[in-house]
């Protein structure tokens, strides 16, 4: 089975602007035309059995469309697409909110730092992952530089640590193995802990040795293979981890076996 841990889609009528906007900023073609068929397809052509998507609430006002949306998309392809929920730090209520994405059946949440402008131990955010951990909810977050976004990183790899120490969450995911465009920094502060790490975004990028560095101190147990598609396609991505010297058990604990365990699969 091959299940791709963090993709994105957007709305028919807003996902052409959607995604041209964002290559202008970001310098970097999509895969993908961003809508839920478009992602569909590529996992079709990919060998893709499940893509989890990462819905990002940008404005607290956002949060009952948002989730609600991602509730109708798991309820029309079950078993091939499940999406995560979305919280914004600002929430009047996070508890309430919270309570909210558990009762849609929503198995997680996905938090980003830098489109939210807040830093990850900053209380609010701090509060958000302790009480979304009491239930049992998946917690993804943002990592490292967003490449189309200006600093201040807002979730580097030592205030993610921070949070690990302070909170110690049992299903705390950071993105882009930890922290993108920061992987010394990863291996220093984050390898080693109990944390998982997504693949989203990261082979065009990082050299098969860092990759191989950080599974080594890591653990393969502790990996997902994530594309952050439509930025990333897929079968390629499959052929760098394919290619690399892992063993076949630690390959596919990385497709799909950790994210099985993860999402009580």
């Amino acid at each position: 089975m091959m299940i791709d841990f963090h993709t994105h889609i957007f709305p028919d009528k807003i996902a052409a602007r959607s995604i041209e906007a964002l290559s202008n900023v970001s310098g970097v073609k999509a895969a993908t035309d961003g809508t839920l068929n478009g992602l569909l397809a590529s996992m079709d052509r990919s060998g893709v059995d499940l893509s989890v998507i990462m819905p990002v609430v940008t404005k607290p006002t956002q949060f009952e469309s948002v989730n609600t949306f991602a509730a109708k998309v798991n309820e029309q392809y079950t078993g091939r697409l499940l999406s995560f929920g979305g919280i914004h730090p600002d929430s009047e209520d996070y508890k309430s909110e919270l309570n909210r994405i558990k009762e849609l059946g929503l198995p997680g949440i996905k938090l980003h730092p830098d489109y939210q402008g807040v830093m990850i131990d900053d209380v609010r955010y701090m509060n958000i992952i302790e009480y979304a951990d009491a239930l049992g909810l998946v917690i993804l977050v943002h990592a490292g530089i967003d490449i189309g976004l200006p600093e201040p990183v807002h979730c580097p790899p030592d205030k993610a640590r921070k949070v690990l120490d302070t909170l110690k969450p049992k299903k705390l995911v950071l993105a882009h193995m930890g922290g993108w465009k920061q992987w010394d920094e990863v291996y220093e502060y984050l390898a080693g802990e109990n944390v998982y790490l997504d693949t989203a975004f990261c082979f065009d990028y990082m050299t098969q040795d860092m990759f191989l560095k950080l599974c080594e101190k890591h653990g393969t147990d502790k990996i997902l293979f994530a594309t952050d598609s439509p930025w990333s396609d897929a079968r390629k991505d499959m052929e760098v981890i394919k290619s690399l010297p892992l063993t076949d058990e630690a390959k596919e604990a990385i497709f799909s076996g950790n994210a099985k365990k993860l999402l009580n699969m």
